[in-house]
C-alpha cells in the first residue's frame, strides 16, 4: 500500500548525548582518581573503584536504551517512547507550520519525552536541532532530532500526499 509508507524513522537513544556522557564520564575519572589517591583506607580504596565501574558500565548500557522513535506516516508523525510511555501521534492535518532549527540555547539538556511546558511540548533525548511544529490552536511540538532537514522535509512530503 503507498499509504503506509515510512517516510522518516529516527531512533533517539537515552545516553548519547555528548553533555551526559561527558558528566558521567567526568564522574568516573573522579572516583578511579580517588582510588588511585586513597591508600590509607582500603574500604573507601574499593569503594571508589566499584562506583567508578558502575558508572562506566550504566553509561554504556545508556548508550544503546531507546528514548524515542520518530516516524513519518500516512499524514502523522508518530512519537513512541521508552516502555511504559504512551505512543503520541501528531496530526500533520493540523499542523500550520514546519520550521528547523535548534533545540536550545542552553549547553547541556534534559532527555524528554511529552513534557508539556509553557505551550510548548517537548521531545528530546541529544543532539543540538530540532524540528518546530506549530499546529492551529497554537501549541507547538518540538521534536529533538539528528537529521533535522530530512525529517522536516519527509513531514512537508507527508502533508502534501
Amino acid at each position: 500500500m503507498e499509504e503506509d509508507k515510512l517516510l522518516f524513522v529516527e531512533n533517539q537513544y537515552l545516553g548519547r548525548d555528548r553533555g551526559w556522557v561527558s558528566v558521567r564520564l567526568v564522574m568516573a575519572l573522579f572516583c578511579f582518581t580517588a582510588y588511585y589517591i586513597s591508600t590509607e583506607r582500603e574500604r573507601n580504596q574499593q569503594l571508589f573503584l566499584l562506583v567508578g565501574c558502575i558508572i562506566l558500565i550504566v553509561s554504556i548500557i545508556m548508550m544503546y536504551m531507546l528514548h524515542y522513535r520518530i516516524t513519518v506516516k500516512n499524514k502523522s508523525v508518530i512519537l513512541q517512547g521508552l516502555w511504559t510511555t504512551r505512543l503520541v501521534k501528531i496530526d500533520l492535518n493540523s499542523i500550520t507550520k514546519v520550521e528547523s532549527g535548534a533545540y536550545s540555547s542552553y549547553l547541556i539538556n534534559s532527555p524528554v519525552y511529552n513534557l508539556h511546558q509553557k505551550g510548548k511540548i517537548r521531545f528530546y533525548a541529544g543532539g543540538k536541532s530540532a524540528v518546530w511544529l506549530t499546529d492551529r490552536d497554537g501549541l507547538v511540538y518540538v521534536i529533538g532530532t539528528h537529521h533535522p532537514n530530512d525529517l522536516t522535509r519527509a513531514i512537508l512530503k507527508a502533508k502534501e500526499s
